[in-house]
């Protein structure tokens, strides 16, 4: 059998069925997921509640999430 060919992304690098970098592990996709959802969870709540410090801790989580993706995305691309 054949292996099975890779997906690639728009930048032409090897990706999951997810869009993630192959390289990347499941356990890092999910953590970061979780630090996203709880950031904006905790952003919604501050919206909601108007507690801008609340808001401004989720959108800060939010974004550090996306960093560490990018990391790891930049890693994978060099492996």
């Amino acid at each position: 059998m054949s292996p099975r060919p890779a997906l690639l992304g728009p930048s032409g690098m090897a990706v999951d069925a997810g869009g993630y970098p192959a390289g990347m592990s499941a356990d890092d996709k999910a953590a970061n997921k979780i630090d996203e959802l709880a950031g904006k969870a905790k952003e919604g709540v501050g919206r909601a509640t108007d507690n801008r410090d609340l808001e401004a801790e989720g959108k800060g989580e939010q974004a550090k999430s996306n960093l560490k993706q990018a990391g790891e995305k930049v890693k994978d691309a060099f492996k």
